[in-house]
């Protein structure tokens, strides 16, 4: 039995070394491959789990999850393999073959890193998908529910709109989103003001660490706990699953758009925006959206200014409240929408509102080529300054740019800094994010566009959060640092990163890595380093 089992390797490991260049390469990746093959057990599985380069499905099991085509070009360094457990062995003994063999593992869930740091790497690596990990149970009645690391948020919220109108979870607004990497990084949607972040919400989770061990709440002890909601995937080890307490909502929520351009005193009701927004009742979210539009007058373009609202109520109570709180604004009833709390996530996120099930779609949003910056405000920004970065967006390399401004307050203000890996909370009046795009035929002037929103970070400098310059950890950008790709990254060199996406909080995750992951196996471009690793 055991030489039928194993039969089919000796054919599997010549494959795999004809496949790969160098001698040193194809020995380390043959015995990764023998290793992870003898430790699946069932020689039936291994077709099921294990895409090799020369596997068929190989490139489109890729692609599949790559959501920004800036890594899917031909020059993009490609994983040895890729593995896609269907069961917690699997991917423990991923782990155990990988360490055993000197291969880096990188951890995808839903593919949306904004540095493709979940499937790219300049050393020989493996991918993880967890595809496969992918089940959300929900309890209404104690209004909690588990979620698989590989689900994605629209598959999340398509389960609790399946059950109930009454109850949501305040996590992000582009269905297609892995729930592993976004609640590993704190996140954060339309409900941020109501309730929070995603992370605020999880109080339970499974976890393996880098000996395999299977880890509860419980026996992985608080700091850990405290780590994985917010320090960011791929540092501490492989969240399996999380234990999420659900919200509630009205069955009836009410949306609406306002748009304004340069012709429409924008500037002015975009200053006042700044002192409004974040004081107003923490059942409104007013968020900004600016981009480049044709303008009215033929041939010409203009900056349009978006005003994007939620309101946990319905339309007869949003008006007035409006109208009193922010008059500039002009809002309205026919500017306004009634809907459920589950199609308010697919309007926001511009997707079609036909039916519920779009929630499952994972190709609902296209695919882009971009790149993506972010910033903390804390004080108002002049019309001058405002005035400057809107005459930006007219400029020829911002013909797919965006800037989105967050809200703050509400809930974000009464929790400390220090109660989660993410710290950005009281005395931010918004963040702000920047993203530019191009066309794919573009790819080879892909340097004029980075080049533009480098200018536009640079110019935003003198109006966002100083020492440090504070950004959000889920808009990844190794503009503002990165751990050596290879060998020791010291901890001065970590915090040049660091300290802009945790703040102080950045000294306790090192020491939380120190303690699960000394030899900082789990690790990538900016996760968390140990004190000291060979």
């Amino acid at each position: 039995m055991k030489f039928l089992q194993y039969s089919v390797l000796p054919f599997l490991l010549v494959v795999v070394i004809l496949s790969f260049r160098g001698a040193t390469l194809a020995h380390s990746h043959g015995d990764f491959l023998h290793c992870l093959s003898l430790h699946l057990a069932n020689s039936s599985t291994i077709s099921k789990v294990i895409y090799m380069r020369n596997n068929p499905s190989y490139l489109s099991v890729l692609n599949a999850s790559i959501h920004n085509t800036r890594f899917s070009t031909p020059a993009t360094p490609k994983p040895l393999a890729i593995i896609t457990p269907l069961k917690t062995s699997h991917i423990q003994s991923t782990i155990y073959c990988s360490k055993k063999h000197g291969l880096q593992l990188r951890i995808r869930s839903g593919g949306h890193d904004f540095e493709g740091l979940s499937y790219v790497s300049g050393v020989p690596f493996v991918i993880l998908d967890l595809l496969n990990f992918r089940a959300v149970k929900i309890d209404t009645k104690n209004k909690v529910a588990w979620v698989q690391s590989g689900a994605t948020l629209g598959e999340l919220y398509y389960g609790i709109a399946a059950k109930t109108k009454t109850l949501a979870f305040p996590a992000g607004i582009c269905p297609a989103v892995g729930i592993g990497g976004h609640f590993s990084g704190g996140g954060y949607g339309i409900l941020i003001r109501k309730y929070g972040l995603a992370a605020d919400h999880i109080i339970d989770a499974q976890l393996i660490d880098a000996n395999g061990r299977i880890l509860d709440r419980k026996s992985m002890g608080e700091d850990l706990f405290w780590a994985i909601r917010g320090g960011g995937g791929n540092t501490f080890g492989i969240v399996l699953a999380w234990k999420i307490k659900l919200v509630p909502v009205p069955a009836v929520v009410t949306v609406f758009t306002v748009n304004k351009n340069l012709e429409q005193n924008v500037t002015k009701i975009l200053h006042r925006w700044q002192y409004i927004a974040h004081k107003l009742p923490d059942n409104l979210y007013v968020d900004v959206g600016i981009t480049k539009v044709s303008s009215s007058q033929a041939g010409k373009k203009t900056v349009q200014v978006a005003f994007i609202a939620l309101f946990l109520g319905g339309v007869d109570e949003l008006i007035p409240l409006v109208q009193e709180r922010f008059p500039e604004l002009g809002l309205a009833k026919e500017n306004c929408s009634e809907m459920s709390w589950a199609e308010s996530v697919l309007y926001f996120g511009r997707a079609p509102r036909r039916s519920l099930d779009i929630l499952l779609d994972k190709n609902v949003i296209p695919r882009t080529i971009f790149k993506s910056k972010s910033d903390y405000v804390k004080e108002p920004i002049p019309e001058s300054g405002i005035e400057g970065f809107l005459s930006m967006f007219l400029e020829k390399e911002a013909d797919f740019a965006e800037m989105l401004m967050v809200p703050f307050g509400g809930k974000m203000e009464e929790i400390p800094e220090n109660e989660l890996p993410y710290p950005h909370r009281a005395g931010n009046l918004f963040q702000a994010s920047y993203i530019v795009g191009w066309r794919k035929e573009e790819n080879a002037e892909s340097g004029k566009y980075i080049s533009w929103i480098r200018r536009f970070y640079s110019y935003m400098a003198t109006y966002v959060s100083k020492s440090p310059r504070e950004a959000y950890f889920n808009y990844r950008d190794l503009d503002i640092g990165s751990n050596n790709i290879s060998g020791h990254t010291s901890y001065q060199q970590a915090s040049i990163w660091g300290f802009k996406y945790f703040k102080n909080n950045f000294k306790r995750l090192v020491q939380v890595k120190t303690m699960v992951d000394p030899m900082n196996f789990f690790r990538n471009e900016q996760s968390i380093p140990p004190l000291s690793s060979p």
